[in-house]
């Protein structure tokens, strides 16, 4: 069976006016990472995850390769799983093979901001696992958590790839805490994080050798040019990746080379850039166990279950509301 629930925003367009307008208002400018995501620029990314500088996938992989059977064990053998940004779900069928093979797979509910992707894996997967339902959503979970629906039995929900550390501590709090509300008796929550490490290395996984990180991070400038009619010149911008030991994060930022103006034509809007001036794009915030720890606790939650790949580069951990 498969049901697919729809609620993108009607109003997209505006709501990226008003966010780039924001970012590029701001001191210092920013942009928001989501921007990225172009059918170009998710091609790019997946170019990333096979680079040798970039370990988060293959680590991530690994775990769920591994351990799946583990955690789920650890999470009360849930029926029903589900996957916030599910994409192709090519990770969480580890994890779903796993619930098949414990006897308790039901239902996998892929909550995702593409239809076309989402209808496309909800078919290949009730045809992999026979018997599977798949309620599929359709939206932007950050703006429509709340719409996923109640299971019938016990839920795990998945939020992999590292993605929470693209969120600066407030917005991270504020997420966890809906997540927390959203957890029913026995539910639990499996989050990806990266963990802090060397600084060369975790600056070498954003700045690889063949520039295909910072072609990606370019790329959010040519769909500034398609959406909203701007003239940015890829050329006049260079892609840093340094790391942050204070915040302990990765700081991605595009550098102007030149004093510049950039007309964004959909806004009405001119910015003025000057040589060195420094536009942020994302950050990557890297945690240990005992950091993770205190955030879930903030945010209402505890710490339940806590696995790592061999080399100790990446974890998943299990969490659920402080009794």
């Amino acid at each position: 069976m498969i049901a697919i629930d729809v609620h993108l925003d009607a109003d997209a367009a505006a709501t990226m006016a008003r966010d780039v307008r924001a970012g590029l208002c701001a001191y210092p400018k920013e942009l928001a990472p989501k921007y990225f995501y172009d059918e170009r620029g998710s091609q790019l990314f997946e170019r990333i995850t096979e680079l040798p500088e970039y370990y988060p996938t293959r680590a991530e992989r690994e775990i769920l390769a591994e351990r799946s059977a583990e955690i789920l064990a650890a999470a009360g053998d849930p029926g029903t799983l589900v996957e916030l940004g599910s994409g192709s779900a090519a990770k969480t069928r580890h994890l779903l093979s796993a619930m098949r093979d414990a006897g308790s797979l039901d239902t996998y509910v892929p909550v995702d901001i593409s239809e076309e992707i989402t209808h496309q894996t909800a078919a290949c997967l009730v045809d992999e696992y026979p018997g599977l339902a798949v309620r599929g959503l359709v939206c932007d979970f950050e703006e429509h958590l709340e719409r996923i629906p109640a299971g019938g039995g016990t839920r795990l929900i998945a939020f992999l790839g590292g993605t929470v550390g693209n969120l600066y501590p407030r917005q991270r709090h504020a997420f966890l805490e809906r997540i927390g509300t959203l957890l029913e008796p026995g539910d639990h929550l499996l989050l990806g994080t990266d963990l802090v490490k060397d600084a060369a290395r975790l600056e070498a996984a954003y700045d690889d050798a063949a520039g295909i990180t910072a072609e990606f991070n370019k790329n959010v400038l040519e769909v500034l040019n398609r959406e909203l009619g701007a003239d940015f010149d890829l050329d006049a911008f260079e892609h840093v990746a340094r790391y942050d030991a204070e915040a302990e994060r990765m700081d991605i930022r595009l550098r102007s080379l030149a004093d510049q103006d950039v007309r964004l034509n959909g806004l009405d809007l001119a910015i003025s850039f000057t040589a060195g001036e420094e536009m942020r794009t994302e950050i990557s915030t890297k945690f240990t166990r005992l950091r993770l720890e205190s955030v879930y606790g903030g945010a209402g939650l505890e710490l339940r279950g806590w696995f790592t790949d061999a080399a100790g580069d990446y974890a998943l951990s299990l969490a659920r509301p402080a009794a």
